[in-house]
């Protein structure tokens, strides 16, 4: 049994690092593990312009450690009212890496989003032609169509549609919660990649409701069917390189998640590495841990892996405890907390 295991330092392309006091109390968790991390633009108000972008890029480097290494990857938001300009010239600066798009109210802070593809033709085409790539939030917003199908009916309806569109333009699948989700990324792989979050491969639809309403495992995609689960720990596990890392690491005060009508969002950055390694230990797969963490995603935006390393280990749930996270304005968070409890963890050197 493997109890110690070195991997190259992971990166996250996926994280929500927030704004402000938030900022400063989540960002240092994560830029403790990973290498880099995409940074989501979903503020309020959301990051636009290269302008927006340049401010954001410097709140996260006041709110880092003394002498930390960790790059944020920035995005811009996508609207119907995108500068394909600032794509072109983010892309020549390198300030830039992707555009999110996120349906209109799809999730939070997501009112700005796109209603209609056909209003962004021309940003498509800037970044296909730039090779910058696109991250979906992948779920439509008709309220008709049951939450837990929104992500397989816009696979069939927005992204397949999309790609056949834009065949150059690399596009990313983001926090991929079905089988068909999976199905699909791994039948299209090449310009089209996903990322999975430790949340989806840990908890199902049902773990939501276990015991009574659990508002801290709501988040947007909403976990799915256990055969889901299975599917993404599958998918995660198989050493196929279109799939990566990405947390969706969303932090929000407990008191906003506890309320009449709580925020979407799971805070795992904390523990995602432990999560992970956990899941890959229990499908036999640690041979496989360092791909999907740590080069996978590299090889998709085409970067280097990671010079450093970084230490797991097994260890009893006991020492493998973690605490809550409390801001500067004395706002709470909580961090993810799987009911089989942690087995392994960051290590030490």
């Amino acid at each position: 049994m493997t109890d110690r295991i070195e991997i190259r330092r992971p990166d996250d392309w996926h994280l929500h690092v927030r704004d402000g006091a938030m900022l400063k109390a989540t960002l240092p968790l994560s830029a403790g593990v990973f290498g880099r991390a995409i940074i989501m633009p979903n503020l309020k108000p959301p990051v636009r312009t290269l302008a927006d972008l340049r401010d954001y890029r410097k709140r996260i480097a006041a709110a880092l450690p003394a002498g930390s290494s960790f790059r944020p990857l920035m995005t811009l938001y996508l609207t119907e009212d995108t500068d394909a300009g600032d794509i072109r010239a983010g892309a020549l600066s390198g300030e830039l890496t992707a555009v999110k798009l996120y349906p209109a109210g799809a999730t939070t802070n997501s009112d700005s989003g796109v209603r209609d593809l056909e209003r962004v033709e021309n940003v498509l085409e800037a970044m296909q032609d730039a090779d910058v790539p696109l991250l979906v939030h992948g779920e439509v917003t008709d309220p008709d169509v049951d939450i837990f199908d929104r992500e397989a009916v816009f696979i069939e309806r927005v992204l397949d549609p999309l790609r056949r569109r834009y065949p150059a333009l690399r596009v990313v699948l983001e926090h991929i919660t079905t089988s068909e989700g999976a199905g699909y990324v791994m039948s299209n792989a090449g310009r089209l990649a996903a990322t999975i979050t430790p949340h989806h491969l840990m908890i199902n639809r049902t773990d939501i409701f276990r015991g009574g309403i659990r508002p801290h495992l709501y988040c947007l995609p909403v976990a799915k069917r256990e055969k889901h689960r299975l599917a993404l720990r599958r998918a995660a596990t198989s050493g196929a390189d279109c799939f990566f890392l990405g947390t969706d690491s969303a932090p929000h005060p407990v008191h906003e998640k506890e309320s009449d009508c709580g925020c979407a969002g799971v805070f795992c950055a904390p523990v995602a590495m432990a999560c992970v390694a956990q899941v890959f230990d229990e499908e036999d797969a640690l041979d496989r841990l360092e791909g999907f963490a740590s080069r996978h995603g590299p090889a998709f935006y085409g970067l280097p892996v990671n010079d450093d390393t970084i230490w797991l280990e097994r260890k009893s749930p006991e020492e493998s405890a973690f605490r809550d996270v409390e801001t500067e304005a004395k706002e709470r968070v909580r961090v993810f907390r799987p009911d089989a409890g942690l087995h392994w963890s960051v290590a030490d050197r």
